[in-house]
């Protein structure tokens, strides 16, 4: 198998070999490419992480309190985006909603990915928020509300400081699926890793090659995200806590 790492120094319009690999105003190699490619997927998944986790946390909140309307409508959210597949919901967003409402045909498609995407994932982190909300034993609220606090109070002083060290585990695999999951985007011709990928490796036939420092991108970007929040999550755990490492 003959590898030619020398493709990504090439300019995307003649082919020909650039000196130092970076292009410039005028010419643009395929090495610029990709570092662009990864900057929309990096902006995608980041944008998309902001709308779960601001949405994800006010519905699985509302899924714990003790009014009924709002746990059903936060079971009503989260059922809805999640068992849609996250690819017809990018659909949905970029051709049927603007369809309906026509005002939000002048938002770009970028933003409509980064909604979709996020609600899709939504939807999961409220289901963790739900859980670990749960997971405090019944009698530490009751006691809050003894002593006067008020419901947001006890959720705000009490169970939400707890429930944050609870999620933070599987909100670390969440966080690094929304990464990947970013991926749909190409779909609606955002110009990110699996679109250049697909446009790259048709115009160079240096497929192996490309796909590999692609897989590479995606894989160092989630494990990244790993390291980070592990790095949170130390800094958070219970002083004195013991904790098991493999």
């Amino acid at each position: 198998m003959d590898l030619d790492w020398r493709v990504f120094c090439r300019d995307t319009i003649d082919g020909e070999f650039v000196r130092g690999c970076l292009g410039d105003a005028e010419r643009i190699t395929y090495l610029d490419w990709l570092l662009s490619a990864w900057g929309w997927t990096l902006s995608v998944a980041a944008l998309a992480w902001i709308v779960a986790i601001a949405a994800g946390a006010v519905v699985g909140v509302l899924r714990t309190t003790p009014h009924r309307p709002l746990v059903i409508l936060g079971n009503a959210w989260t059922e809805l985006f999640r068992n849609i597949p996250v690819l017809v919901q990018v659909f949905l967003w970029y051709h049927v909603i603007p369809a309906l409402f026509p005002l939000l045909r002048a938002i770009p498609s970028f933003l409509l990915v980064v909604v979709a995407l996020g609600l899709y994932t939504s939807a999961r982190i409220s289901e963790q928020v739900r859980a670990g909300i749960q997971s405090i034993p019944q009698g530490q609220r009751l006691a809050a509300l003894a002593l006067g606090f008020t419901l947001p109070q006890v959720y705000r002083h009490v169970l939400l400081p707890q429930a944050w060290r609870i999620v933070l585990p599987p909100l670390t695999s969440e966080s690094m699926n929304i990464i990947k999951n970013s991926s749909v985007a190409f779909a609606v011709s955002i110009p990110e890793l699996t679109l250049f990928a697909l446009q790259a490796q048709e115009e160079t036939a240096r497929g192996i090659e490309i796909y590999l420092i692609v897989t590479g991108l995606y894989f160092f970007s989630a494990l990244l995200v790993n390291r980070i929040l592990h790095i949170v999550e130390m800094r958070l755990r219970i002083p004195g806590l013991i904790v098991v490492t493999k």
